[in-house]
């Protein structure tokens, strides 16, 4: 499965997940490099979602990137699968989908 086709599984996933805000960042000459594919705030806490087909892997800047939402206090991951987002948000939030 390709990158885009996973971060679209997971933007219809997280769309319907109660007091959830997401959105998706876009890439490119108009976006910030290193930043996480997906966003999103849920009850309150901040979640970065770095996208990865099955056999992908993060750059230094993303690997700099993630580091730093944690120093921060927020919650950051490098995800292959909504299977894995929601692992993410039933370990960090308690939300069992």
């Amino acid at each position: 499965m390709l990158e885009k086709d996973i971060t679209a599984a997971i933007m219809r996933f997280l769309r319907v997940v109660p007091r959830c805000f997401a959105w998706k960042e876009h890439g490119g000459m108009y976006g910030t490099a290193g930043i996480p594919d997906v966003i999103c705030c849920l009850d309150g806490r901040f979640f970065a979602f770095e996208v990865k087909a099955p056999y992908g892997s993060v750059t230094k800047l993303q690997e700099r990137t993630i580091h730093k939402i944690k120093v921060a206090g927020g919650h950051a991951f490098v995800v292959r699968s909504v299977d894995d987002v929601k692992a993410v948000l039933w370990a960090y939030a308690g939300i069992d989908i």
